[in-house]
């Protein structure tokens, strides 16, 4: 098994580096990396359903949509994520078999930790680690989070979202209470060492397991693949399920609710209803907003110059593009 510890902290290159290494290697590999502070929003997910997107816009999180199924999660250079991918492999969902090293790792170290429920560990009922899959041909990669000293404070905040707003068939995550590894310690580790010891673990447990280090052709490849898909809205939030999102906007003027129906993230349709005023018809500028792209810059290409108060008096546009994104 070829192990590599990746240094590179941009949440965009290590997703494209996973779906870089599946589909390039033959060799089954163990990967060790993390992440600045970013969320990683499910393949099957409405990444805006996922999000505090006021948070998420006012602490300038990357937004990054994985390969694999799951719920969103929230990471920063306090968690450690690991990847296995496994040749010649028809087991997928076989969770246990790729998280038993870290827990028998941590059962060294004198720390409970067990597996629980489909895809999750525990240590004494609280969560530090949540794993997901993704098949390819005949490969399984599985990844998973380590939180060793995250701050909880920003993992519930920044995907503390009211889903009710929001009608579809996406796959919603589940709130679960979290601890950090750091904190049932016996003896004090950095994240750093701590990701040490894990790749010392891992490198141990076959004598034919070697070191790899991504070369220049690997990481020329990789960057290629962020311009081209991890980096994009299209494939970040324009990828979601079709979705409706539903939205009361309470503003100097009035009160208006928005009706809005998305579809791999273009608006086809959108209403507004409420006791608003307007000399013209609002109507206007919902036929304006079809076919336009579901996010901000978007929006406001198309209506920065329009006479927003014309239409609903007292608004403006940054008022009417908060309720069209779902903010309050």
């Amino acid at each position: 098994m070829l192990l590599i510890y990746n240094k590179n902290t941009n949440p965009y290159f290590n997703l494209a580096m996973e779906e870089y290494l599946l589909k390039n290697f033959n060799e089954d590999m163990f990967i060790l990396w993390r992440s600045e502070s970013s969320i990683l929003v499910g393949k099957n997910q409405n990444t805006l359903s996922e999000i505090n997107l006021d948070y998420v816009k006012k602490n300038s999180i990357p937004v990054v949509r994985r390969q694999s199924g799951g719920g969103a999660i929230f990471q920063d250079l306090g968690n450690i994520n690991f990847t296995f991918i496994s040749c010649n492999n028809n087991s997928f969902s076989d969770f246990r078999r790729f998280t038993q090293p870290i827990i028998d790792l941590l059962k060294n170290l004198d720390i409970n930790a067990e597996f629980s429920g489909r895809n999750d560990l525990l240590i004494d009922g609280k969560k530090f680690s949540g794993n997901a899959q993704y098949n390819y041909k005949d490969k399984v990669m599985h990844h998973g989070t380590l939180l060793f000293s995250s701050d909880i404070n920003d993992v519930s905040d920044a995907l503390n979202v009211k889903p009710i707003k929001f009608e579809g068939k996406s796959v919603k995550s589940v709130k679960s209470r979290v601890t950090n590894i750091s904190s049932h310690l016996k003896s004090p580790l950095d994240v750093l060492e701590f990701k040490d010891l894990i790749m010392d673990y891992l490198s141990k447990l076959n004598s034919n397991n070697k070191f790899y280090t991504l070369n220049n052709s690997d990481i020329a490849c990789i960057n290629k693949l962020v311009e081209d898909k991890y980096s994009t809205w299209d494939w970040n939030f324009g990828n979601s399920p079709k979705y409706t999102l539903i939205n009361t906007l309470k503003y100097p003027g009035g009160n208006i609710e928005f009706n809005i129906n998305v579809e791999k993230g273009i608006i086809n349709d959108i209403k507004f209803f409420g006791d608003f005023f307007g000399k013209l018809d609002v109507s206007f500028i919902e036929n304006l907003l079809i076919g336009v792209k579901h996010e901000e810059k978007s929006l406001k290409t198309v209506l920065k110059n329009i006479p927003i108060n014309d239409y609903l008096l007292g608004a403006n546009c940054d008022i009417l593009i908060s309720g069209i994104m779902g903010s309050k």
